[in-house]
């Protein structure tokens, strides 16, 4: 990052907001905030997609806790409707998905949760979206579909208890990924977002420590930083103000693509990151010449290839997979350490009981009533990519979003956002530094399989 007075106007803005650089909060409290203490890791990637589940994704991969299966190893898992009617989890062999079904609403994740049991997908179809077939949220793909991402996630090591920060929706989410909180949020209303954490983003606190770090995402926006602060975000500004004066569901159209890059989640931080967006073009050339920042937060399409239905999952998994064949052909892969990960379950079965978690700080849910976010959401796919990867490795760590974070803090020696990532687990039971570099020479994954041309 360039130290002009841009970056130090950022940084002493950044700092206003960042957690303190207290000593008995830093990793090592011997070193001072900034240290690099991880030097073989030069470039964290985070490329995090939308709206699936571990099962749903990787449940008949063979690593890992899958779909539970029978005697025979035929997938077992089935959901009553609310008559009592069985519908079994089987296999989508179309990579389309329905519009709007299954959802992840904040009710309709606790309704799936049902204390514990995880019985409740088919039933919060019934509740959330009459009429919509409950047999969609207890539906998975297979390898045949998705081959890139089977073949990812036997290469490299897998993370089977990789959970969702709340039991939510994307903007909670998020939310989490990005400053270890939902600060209260519980839905994608855009009138509910005009707020900042107490402690900042991450973002925040790298600049405040004059880290590098780009938000990459999908949206063109070729013309220079005054004029996307002029253009597009005068745009944003009054999406905004349309947001204030008509309530949005979190369902519509405009919720959702209003969704650019995860910056948005915390729009009032939005003129603090402008300098920071780059192409996922950029993204490309940056890996290939080795230049990628300390950080890099990978966006895709929220409307054409993040996943989430009724989008064409293909699209997306061959997004992914530019993302990722980039990182490991790029001229510092041995110092890349690529993460990819699921921002939530997107109301798609997965028969793993979330386990409690540390609430975050003391900002309550602003939709009141009895939970809080003090309980993680449901498994998501994660593997990590790096030339120190265990090979043949399923990590059984539970972790969520903010291990993102964790690991971060661990590598810069930085204070913790809040309590959740301050509890949080580093991810790096995943690598392996001390032996010869198991991916020094990148492997060959599958091919995505291409999505359908328009007509």
């Amino acid at each position: 990052m360039s130290r002009g007075p841009l970056a130090r106007i950022e940084a002493t803005f950044s700092a206003r907001r960042a957690p303190k650089d207290d000593p008995a909060t830093l990793p090592f409290p011997d070193r001072p905030a900034g240290t690099d203490c991880l030097p073989e890791v030069r470039h964290i990637v985070v490329l995090m997609m939308e709206n699936h589940s571990f099962d749903n994704y990787l449940g008949t991969l063979g690593r890992g806790e899958g779909l539970p299966t029978d005697q025979d190893g035929a997938v077992s898992a089935a959901n009553l409707t609310s008559k009592g009617v069985p519908v079994a989890a089987v296999p989508l062999r179309s990579t389309t998905q329905k519009v709007g079904v299954p959802t992840q609403s904040w009710e309709a994740s606790h309704l799936q949760w049902n204390d514990g049991t995880n019985d409740g997908f088919a039933r919060a179809v019934e509740v959330c979206t009459p009429g919509a077939d409950p047999a969609t949220a207890m539906g998975y793909w297979t390898e045949a579909e998705l081959p890139f991402y089977h073949g990812l996630a036997r290469t490299f090591p897998l993370a089977d208890r990789w959970f969702s920060s709340c039991l939510g929706p994307t903007f909670p989410n998020r939310r989490f990924l990005l400053s270890g909180t939902a600060n209260g949020l519980t839905t994608d209303e855009l009138t509910e977002i005009l707020d900042y954490p107490a402690n900042g983003t991450i973002f925040d606190l790298l600049s405040a420590h004059h880290i590098s770090w780009a938000n990459y995402h999908s949206v063109a926006h070729a013309r220079p930083l005054l004029g996307r602060l002029g253009g597009i975000h005068g745009h944003r500004l009054g999406r905004y103000v349309r947001g204030l004066t008509h309530r949005v569901g979190s369902e519509t159209a405009e919720a959702k693509g209003f969704l650019q890059f995860s910056g948005d989640a915390y729009p009032l931080g939005l003129i603090r990151y402008l300098a920071h967006l780059r192409s996922i073009d950029r993204f490309c050339a940056d890996a290939a010449r080795g230049t990628l920042p300390a950080f890099s937060l990978v966006d895709p399409d929220f409307r054409a290839n993040s996943e989430e239905n009724p989008q064409d999952i293909a699209a997306g998994q061959a997004f992914a997979a530019r993302v990722i064949n980039a990182a490991m052909a790029g001229a510092d892969w041995m110092g890349t350490l690529l993460i990819w990960c699921y921002d939530e379950c997107g109301g798609y079965y997965d028969h793993v009981a979330p386990p409690p978690a540390p609430e975050p700080d003391e900002v309550p849910p602003d939709c009141g009533g009895p939970w809080r976010f003090d309980r993680y959401g449901f498994r998501v796919p994660a593997v990590v990519v790096s030339p120190y990867a265990r090979p043949d490795y399923v990590s059984h760590v539970e972790r969520d979003h903010t291990s993102v974070l964790k690991l971060i803090e661990r590598k810069w020696n930085l204070p913790p956002m809040t309590a959740r990532d301050a509890g949080a687990d580093d991810l790096l039971d995943m690598v392996d530094f001390d032996a010869p570099p198991a991916f020094a020479l990148p492997p060959k994954l599958p091919e995505a399989k291409a999505p359908p041309k328009p007509v």
